[in-house]
């Protein structure tokens, strides 16, 4: 007898269905035009961050291959090259632009050519300008680079404030995200909630306070919780770090639809950002990744669940702005084992500050043993994940390091992370044979995957410019 809430039964199901509705579609897609235009952005997600998800699921079935997620499921599909107009590695800024006006641009520079002066125009307000409803959101901060590349014109990605009033100053509908990095400026200028709050916008903190707020809003900013904000402004929680009361970027995603589907006749354009696939993959932390990338399929199913209700009338695309990390899945043996990641139970980060919490619990007190055994409850080091001598001595070696108060935290880009928290992800990683390049971004190519109204476009090989350009083509927005 079939299991059929299995997850491989599940996405068979998923798979058919974008078939049906691709075959009953056509002849309603031909020389029609998208009126509800969905763009999913996975920032630092390459090809190997997509496979090791899949590879990751299959490995949980106990077998060797891939599980499907849903936007890998979607018909047309390209590989897509990142460099930006001055570097052969991109920046997010620089990504960003390129994703959002179909031009490239200097890393650094957000809705700018190179030359740092002259304004570009971005598909956001390509679209509003036709009279769609406008949404950019994200998991991180509404002010970081690729969000600000859809409504921010500013010569360098730092002006966080300056990219706040411009948010305003676009005047589009939704926005959502984290909240803001620099809000106020030691110069006394006016706040950015205060800035919203006279451009229209209603302040929402929350899901539950976004539910209860949107009927009233003509425009409306989503944020997370001001407890929550107080902890770490910069993002939403990673999704394995999650508890219950936090914002998710599904929420996010539901929210958006719900808003602008009130907003415009002419349709919406909403931009979903899965931010910190990113983050992850500057700290090489491969479970995390996975979650995150995972975390944003949910938001992904969200828009497929409108496209199925709306056939002839949607566009997703879901792509990325750049590869982060130089993920490789194999480091030698002809092996792989990514189903020991599922033995992580936190990010390295969440586990760095745990191990604070731990060295304050127990002071001088805090043992080798009691240590070892956080690890096995935590990481599966030395438990499920079976541990060489060799693997082991440097796990108390940073552990002994760690208590003298001699070792050096590891730096990432959005990070500091202690030396045994480091040591545990890399020694897990190791005995996954998951391996990392760096700590930064590389030239691989990013996918895009693409279902509905015009998806056809997307497929072979194209440059980052080259999307927005052929989502407007779809829309009728150039």
């Amino acid at each position: 007898m079939k299991d059929t809430d299995s997850p491989t039964h599940k996405n068979m199901k998923r798979i058919f269905s974008i078939f049906v509705l691709c075959l009953c579609s056509l002849a309603l897609w031909a020389g029609g035009q998208a009126k509800y235009v969905f763009y999913f952005i996975g920032d630092g997600m390459g090809v190997n961050q997509v496979n090791l998800a899949q590879t990751y699921l299959a490995a949980l079935e106990g077998r060797i291959g891939i599980q499907p997620l849903c936007f890998t499921s979607f018909p047309n599909a390209a590989l897509v090259t990142t460099y930006s107009a001055t570097n052969g590695v991109t920046d997010s800024a620089a990504a960003g632009t390129a994703l959002s006006t179909g031009s490239k641009t200097k890393n650094g520079a957000l809705g700018m050519k190179a030359d740092g002066k002259t304004p570009l125009q971005s598909i956001a307000r390509q679209a509003a300008a036709h009279g769609a409803a406008v949404g950019v959101s994200t998991s991180v901060s509404v002010d970081h680079a690729t969000p600000a590349a859809f409504y921010a014109q500013q010569a360098a990605r730092s002006s966080y404030h300056a990219i706040g009033t411009d948010l305003v100053r676009a005047g589009f509908d939704f926005y959502a995200g984290s909240d803001f990095l620099q809000p106020t400026t030691k110069e006394g200028s006016e706040n950015l909630y205060e800035q919203c709050q006279k451009a229209g916008y209603v302040i929402a903190r929350g899901y539950e306070d976004f539910q209860s707020q949107q009927k009233k809003a003509k425009k409306l900013l989503l944020l997370q919780t001001e407890e929550a904000s107080a902890k770490d402004r910069s993002s939403l929680p990673y999704a394995i770090d999650r508890t219950d009361d936090a914002l998710t970027l599904s929420q996010i995603t539901q929210a958006g639809i719900d808003f602008l589907s009130q907003k415009s006749k002419k349709g919406f354009f909403l931009m979903v950002e899965g931010g910190k696939i990113d983050w992850a993959c500057h700290s090489n932390d491969a479970a995390t990744v996975i979650h995150e990338i995972l975390d944003m399929d949910k938001a992904v199913s969200i828009a497929f669940d409108f496209l199925k209700k709306h056939p002839e009338e949607t566009l997703i695309v879901v792509t990325a702005d750049h590869e982060t990390g130089g993920l490789v899945m194999g480091r030698g043996p002809y092996e792989l084992h990514s189903d020991l990641l599922q033995h992580q139970r936190m990010s390295v980060e969440a586990y760095a500050a745990h191990l604070k919490e731990l060295q304050k619990q127990h002071g001088d007190s805090l043992s080798w043993d009691t240590v070892k055994q956080d690890l096995a409850e935590n990481w599966g080091l030395g438990k499920e994940v079976k541990l060489s001598e060799k693997q082991e001595k440097r796990l108390e070696n940073a552990f002994r390091s760690m208590k003298e108060g001699s070792s050096t935290d590891h730096k990432t880009l959005y990070a500091s992370i202690s030396a045994l928290a480091d040591a545990a992800r890399a020694t897990l990683a190791e005995c996954a044979l998951i391996g990392w390049q760096s700590g930064g971004h590389s030239n691989g190519y990013v996918p895009v995957f693409a279902v509905g109204v015009g998806a056809e476009k997307f497929h072979g090989q194209m440059d980052n410019t080259e999307i927005p350009l052929r989502i407007a083509e779809a829309a009728g927005w150039e």
